[in-house]
C-alpha cells in the first residue's frame, strides 16, 4: 500500500532524515520506534506534505496505492492527504484549534473531503464522537478543546483522522502526556478502529511496550535512518542491530535484579555533526575500527557492518 524509497529531509545544513526506505501493507500495523530526535515524526510529516520551508524533502519515490505523492499536483494531493492517509498528531491540545468547537473541527473534515452539509454532516459528526467512545457525545459537540481532558482531546483527534475511513492512519505518540489508564484506553480504541476499518496503521512511539502490544512489524530508527526492521516477535527475541539490543536491554522487565537499568552513553548525533562512518559507532559497545570509516549499507533487515547473529543461526553454524 505504501512504498517509500530513499526519503531525505534537510533543514539547511542539518540532516533530519537520510535514505529512508519503508513499506506498509494494507491492514498492517507497523511500529516506528527510536529515541527522541531519531526522525520518526519528521519522516511521517514529510510523507503527509507538512514540511514547510526551509525544510527540503527529496525521495526516489513516495508511492501510495501506486500513485507517487511527490508528483501529484497540490489539488490532487489534498484529495489523498486527510482522506486516504490521515494522521493523529502528538499533542492534541495544540493540534486542535482553540477558537473552534470540536464538533465544528470534525465537521470541517467531513465538508472538505466528503462534501457533507447540514443534517447529514451533524449526524456523522455525532456518530464519530460516539465511535471514539466520548461520553455524552451530543453535548461535547459544542465544547472547546480547553474544556475537555487530554484523553478526550486525543479521542477528538482520532475521530477527525478516521472521519473519512482512511486506508492508512499515522499515529504520532498518541498516548504522550496521558496517564496509564487513559493510555490503555486510547491504544484499545486504535486497535479496535484499525480492525473494524481494515486500515493500515503506523504507530510512532518510543515506548517499546506499546509496540509489543500493538504492532505486527517494527522499524527501528536512529539518527534519521531505519537501522533494523522485522516481525515484532523476532525483533524483540533476537535483535540484530546493537542499538535495538540496547533499547530492549533498557526495558525494566528485562533488568529485574539489577541495581540500575542499562543505559546508552551519549546522545543521537545532531543533524549538522554526523559521524563519517556508522552513525551509531560513537555509542556502540561492539564498535570496531571499520565502523568509523564506512557508512553501513542496508542489508535487507539491518543496517550494520557487524550485525548480531541470532542464536538459531549460531547453533546451525
Amino acid at each position: 500500500m505504501l512504498r517509500v524509497r530513499n526519503l531525505g529531509v534537510r533543514f539547511g545544513d542539518s540532516v533530519a532524515v537520510e535514505g529512508l526506505d519503508l513499506d506498509v501493507a494494507a491492514g498492517e500495523v507497523l511500529g516506528l520506534v527510536g529515541e527522541s530526535g531519531s526522525g520518526k515524526s519528521v519522516s511521517m510529516m514529510a510523507l503527509m506534505g507538512l514540511i514547510d520551508p526551509p525544510g527540503q524533502v527529496q525521495a526516489e519515490a513516495v508511492e501510495f496505492m501506486g500513485r507517487d505523492l511527490l508528483r501529484l499536483r497540490p489539488r490532487e494531493r489534498r484529495q489523498v492527504i486527510g482522506r486516504e492517509i490521515a494522521m493523529v498528531f502528538q499533542d492534541a491540545l495544540t493540534a486542535l484549534n482553540p477558537a473552534y468547537r470540536v464538533g465544528d473541527q470534525i465537521a470541517e473534515v467531513l465538508r472538505a473531503h466528503l462534501g457533507l452539509r447540514g443534517a447529514a454532516q451533524r449526524q456523522r459528526t455525532l456518530e464519530l464522537l460516539e465511535q471514539v467512545e466520548i461520553p455524552d457525545a451530543r453535548s461535547r459537540l459544542r465544547a472547546y478543546p480547553h474544556e475537555l481532558s487530554g484523553g478526550m482531546n486525543q479521542r477528538v483527534m482520532i475521530a477527525m483522522a478516521v472521519a473519512c475511513q482512511p486506508r492508512l492512519l499515522i499515529a504520532d505518540e498518541p498516548t504522550t502526556a496521558l496517564d496509564v489508564t487513559i493510555q490503555a484506553q486510547i491504544l484499545d480504541l486504535l486497535r479496535r478502529l484499525q480492525k473494524e476499518q481494515g486500515m493500515g496503521l503506523i504507530m510512532i512511539t518510543h515506548d517499546l511496550g506499546v509496540v509489543a502490544e500493538l504492532a505486527q512489524r517494527v522499524a527501528v530508527m536512529y539518527a534519521g535512518q531505519i537501522i533494523e526492521t522485522g516481525p515484532a516477535d523476532t525483533l524483540f527475541d533476537q535483535p540484530r542491530h546493537p542499538y535495538t539490543a540496547a533499547l530492549l536491554a533498557a526495558l525494566p522487565e528485562r533488568s529485574r535484579g539489577q541495581a540500575r537499568l542499562p543505559a546508552l552513553p551519549g546522545s543521537v548525533p545532531a543533524g549538522v555533526d554526523r559521524p563519517a562512518g556508522c552513525l551509531f559507532a560513537p555509542r556502540c559497545a561492539a564498535v570496531r575500527a571499520d565502523c568509523h570509516a564506512a557508512r553501513p549499507a542496508w542489508q535487507g533487515v539491518v543496517r550494520c557492518l557487524h550485525p548480531r547473529v541470532p542464536q538459531d543461526e549460531e547453533a546451525t553454524a
